[in-house]
């Protein structure tokens, strides 16, 4: 058994605690785990597991159902009561694979089961699954962190997050329903959108006040020095995608970041791509961040009603816009307007980038 002194670990390596009272049973399975990748930390009985939890935090926990003291139902049950502030993914062991045990063992916390003897690739694939829900909490909570640490620049991030990222999931649906992009839309790709839509500015927090925070139009020299917002975004999504191949939410975000100021007909930055070299998402975050900017009120000029945003969106199309998200736009305007009231707020006038930018583009709003 080891020792508790050890509760430092390695961060790269998902941590596991085995509680069984079976010392062969243990021994296999630390040794398969360890071969995985994993970081294990193994006890006897359910009493010892619940203490170990408080020292070694573990994400994954794979617990015998039958042990002195306490029950691996008992222990999962004990588990979930406590305050957490990361999900531990339960395993029950059992040798009874009669469907009423199992359906006591998941009624009882536990997020699945393995039957004795278990297979080595078994339990592998068990595991593969849970870190699959791990991954997803851990891709929650990075995008509302650097959501947040966005918003700390400036104050045009709430509401407007909230009704662009709506925007976009709209335009979405709408262009799957149409039958455009099917090898591309579904429902996954439409969830990851509303995802990282409000991750587009996230480089804005290396822009210089003097720049970010003027409340009128930029000059040549300034705008320059915004447009680099799109790289310094771009930047900081790719070193997490890059440590993270697996986590295809950072790959969109990067490319919203990144490419949401190019243009359908190539004028864009920062790399001046053109049409359908531009990624999907990034079009449409494109559209719907210049339209709640249209109709947002900024220190330097009022909110523009819906059909003079409509009308400067459609002038747009096939220059600034993608022709056919212009088109799934104007198929869902009673929605684009329902999102609008519901998410409509009493604000200080703010800032945006998108409306920089189409001021600059020579679209004046």
């Amino acid at each position: 058994m080891k020792s508790h002194a050890s509760n430092s670990g390695t961060p790269d390596r998902l941590k596991v605690l085995i509680a069984d009272d079976d010392p062969i049973a243990v021994e296999l399975l630390k040794l398969n785990l360890e071969n995985f990748g994993y970081e294990v930390e193994t006890v006897g009985d359910g009493p010892s597991a619940l203490e170990r939890v408080r020292w070694f935090s573990p994400r994954f926990i794979i617990s015998d159902i039958e042990m002195p003291g306490m029950s691996g139902i008992e222990l999962c049950q004990r588990i979930r009561q406590r305050p957490a502030t990361q999900y531990t993914y339960f395993i029950l062991l059992t040798s009874h694979t009669d469907p009423e045990s199992i359906v006591h063992g998941l009624d009882g916390g536990a997020d699945d089961y393995l039957a004795k003897p278990f297979r080595i690739d078994e339990l592998r694939l068990r595991l593969e699954a849970g870190k699959r829900l791990l991954m997803l909490e851990g891709r929650d909570m990075m995008i509302f962190s650097l959501a947040k640490l966005a918003e700390s620049r400036d104050t045009d991030t709430g509401k407007h997050l909230e009704r662009m990222r709506e925007y976009s999931r709209a335009i979405a649906v709408q262009l799957m329903v149409s039958g455009k992009f099917e090898t591309i839309l579904d429902a996954q790709y439409i969830d990851l959108l509303y995802l990282t839509a409000p991750l587009h500015d996230i480089g804005k927090v290396g822009i210089p006040d003097s720049v970010l925070l003027k409340p009128g139009k930029l000059t040549r020299e300034e705008f320059e020095v915004m447009k680099r917002h799109t790289l310094i975004g771009g930047a900081t999504l790719k070193a997490s995608a890059d440590a993270h191949p697996e986590a295809c939410f950072l790959q969109m975000a990067l490319d919203i970041a990144l490419k949401h100021h190019e243009r359908w007909d190539g004028s864009g930055y920062p790399f001046g791509l053109k049409g359908e070299e531009i990624p999907l998402a990034a079009r449409i975050v494109a559209l719907a961040d210049v339209y709640d900017a249209l109709t947002t009120k900024r220190i330097y000029k009022p909110a523009f009603t819906h059909e003079t945003a409509a009308a400067l969106i459609r002038d747009a199309s096939g220059h600034h816009f993608d022709p056919d998200v212009v088109e799934a736009f104007f198929s869902i305007e009673d929605e684009v307007r329902r999102i609008q009231s519901s998410l409509d707020e009493i604000e200080e006038p703010v800032l945006d980038f998108a409306i920089k930018d189409f001021e600059v583009s020579g679209s004046r709003a």
